[in-house]
């Protein structure tokens, strides 16, 4: 009987720290709130920004990747950054520089390709307010027409940044601090042809694995927004699908593709690891039952299968929730 007892005890123990995963469901931000980044806080919160809303740019707070709660908005409402006449804030990459937050943002214009640019702000607190926003990478003197979309990268004590919508991604060099580029912009390298944008850059048992989207990303139903990848041996490339064949000629693998449950899903955020070693991935995606909310932040799997990222083809409506331990 003791012995059963003992049993027992030892069986809800390991069942208590090995409970099944909640369940979440998609969308996991349930209004507009495209072109996700996410960045885990000093307080193990995520914090995610998203394409500006009312003319700046929202934050999202969440301990777990599925219960998201509107925070606040980056800039200052009374000081936001006037950079680029007639542009607005897209595609927000936050990342944590020594020890200041750094928002860069693309400065974009719909269809004036030469006059967007990418602008980064800082702050001493992840929910800001950000401030001395500066142009890093203006699309004139880069030499890559419509310089949006960027994504830092930091790598072998090295910081970078890939850039660039359907007229090539690019490759440079930052700085230090991450404030400027740290080299002449005649030294970037060119990494991915001209099917793509909204690129992320993310290292995997050595390897670089290049995230990007191809299709149309804001025409409601009508979006053919795709996730795709390549994947390369360095940093610079030649990243490859799995057959050899180059980015750089537009050959990828598909990730995450529309169907009737969501249209144009894409602009994926991070990879965020939880607590079991499980990745995931947040991008945006239209609704197909609430196309005029926007584009929405829904939250998928990504498993590892022979040296490459594997998802589900499409967007799930639901599974089991990360797992973070509290």
């Amino acid at each position: 009987m003791k012995k059963t007892i003992l049993l027992l005890l030892a069986f809800l123990a390991v069942s208590a720290c090995h409970k099944p995963a909640a369940q979440y469901n998609n969308p996991v931000i349930n209004e507009n709130a495209p072109d996700p980044t996410v960045i885990r806080g000093d307080d193990g919160a995520f914090y995610l920004f998203a394409t500006q809303r009312q003319g700046n740019i929202p934050i999202y707070r969440s301990d777990n990747l599925v219960d998201w709660e509107f925070t606040g908005w980056a800039f200052d409402r009374n000081d936001r950054p006037h950079l680029v006449e007639g542009a607005g804030y897209w595609a927000p990459d936050i990342q944590k520089v020594g020890d200041r937050y750094i928002l860069y943002f693309s400065n974009g214009v719909w269809d004036g390709h030469w006059e967007s640019g990418i602008a980064c702000a800082e702050s001493e607190s992840i929910t800001g307010p950000y401030r001395y926003a500066h142009i890093l990478i203006p699309s004139p003197e880069s030499g890559v027409r419509n310089s949006i979309d960027q994504n830092f990268f930091s790598d072998g004590g090295k910081n970078y940044m890939a850039w660039g919508s359907f007229y090539g991604i690019y490759l440079i060099e930052l700085s230090e601090d991450g404030r400027t580029v740290g080299q002449p912009f005649d030294r970037k390298i060119q990494i991915a042809g001209n099917a793509y944008e909204g690129s992320y850059i993310h290292k995997h048992d050595g390897k670089y694995y290049l995230f990007a989207s191809i299709g149309t990303c804001c025409e409601g139903l009508r979006s053919r927004y795709t996730l795709v990848v390549g994947r390369s041996d360095a940093l610079e490339g030649p990243y490859t699908d799995r057959h050899g064949n180059p980015m750089l000629s537009n050959f990828h693998e598909i990730l995450v593709s529309g169907d009737n449950f969501v249209r144009g899903p894409g602009h994926c955020s991070e990879i965020i690891t939880d607590d079991a070693g499980q990745d995931w991935i947040i991008y945006h995606g239209y609704d197909a039952d609430d196309p005029d909310a926007g584009r929405k932040a829904w939250l998928d799997r990504v498993d590892w299968v022979d040296g490459w990222p594997v998802m589900a083809g499409s967007v799930p409506r639901s599974g089991d929730a990360p797992y973070f331990k509290y």
